[in-house]
């Protein structure tokens, strides 16, 4: 279309000027809301790496729609004089798809960086099998607290190896801790998941698999299995807590006291169970 009117620069202040406003309104406003929260260290970690991948991703799309926009606008076929034909073969413009193969590329490889990079400091919050590749800094200084989430249909149980081997059919874990959940299951396939600490892990029969959480202050968080795992699979859920060290102490004691005769009757305390012949069909 040659009517003498730079449409790429029409286009590309368009872009900027979207850029500008709606960039610092995704990062400063939406961004910081979304899930799942500051629960956690692991949990916050994920709202600036989305955050992150938000304020990166803003500009590209609206390079997209902005471009789009700009042809449905300016280039729609009007009502036509004569017949309709086929525009002008376009050929390409060789200094915008080098620019933007560029910048394309620069993004991709600055996220892989980075993401390698906020793994290996996180450590394992999705859990990654028995011997995790990354580990939260913390754990080489502080033991952290060990609980065995024992999945089964259909519920949740834990089992707190440091504390006698008492098992619960509650979660509360102490503030400002570093916890070593080692996930596993007695019969199918599930899914452990506290949504406001960002802990996501599966829980297989036969299988110990890790992940770790650093906790904050004081909070109520929800448990759902996260794996289509039977009929009342939409039942199997809890409600969680994270509180005070000394109210956690007064909690773990109590347990232990109110869960000894189970406790002396439960089979030996082991990383992975494997589910008994008549449990293996679900």
């Amino acid at each position: 279309m040659n009517d003498g009117v730079n449409h790429f620069r029409r286009v590309a202040l368009l872009w900027l000027i979207a850029t500008v406003i709606l960039t610092p309104i995704v990062v400063l406003v939406l961004a910081p809301g979304m899930p799942p929260g500051n629960g956690s260290v692991e949990a916050s970690g994920q709202v600036t790496d989305n955050t992150v991948l938000l304020g990166l991703s803003t500009p590209v799309a609206l390079a997209v729609i902005v471009f789009t926009g700009y042809c449905l606008a300016v280039f729609r076929e009007r009502e036509p004089a004569g017949p309709i034909v086929d525009g002008p073969a376009l050929r390409g413009h060789a200094t915008i798809q080098t620019w933007w193969l560029v910048v394309t590329t620069a993004m991709v490889l600055f996220l892989a960086a980075y993401g390698s990079v906020r793994l290996l400091a996180d450590g394992s919050g999705s859990g990654q099998g028995p011997n995790p590749i990354a580990a939260p800094a913390a754990a080489s200084t502080d033991p952290p607290l060990k609980v065995q989430v024992i999945a089964q249909q259909w519920m949740f149980t834990f089992r707190f190896p440091g504390y006698g081997n008492v098992e619960t059919n509650h979660l509360e874990l102490p503030a400002n801790t570093l916890v070593q959940f080692n996930v596993t299951s007695l019969d199918v396939i599930h899914s452990f998941w506290a949504y406001q600490l960002g802990v996501k892990a599966d829980a297989n029969p036969g299988i110990d698999n890790i992940a770790y959480v650093t906790t904050k202050g004081p909070l109520t968080f929800n448990i759902h299995c996260a794996e289509l795992c039977g009929v009342w699979h939409g039942y199997m859920f809890d409600t969680g807590h994270v509180v005070s060290k000394a109210a956690w102490n007064t909690w773990i004691q109590q347990q232990q006291q109110q869960f000894a005769p189970a406790t002396k009757s439960l089979d030996p305390y082991s990383r992975a169970y494997f589910p008994e012949p008549t449990r293996r069909g679900g």
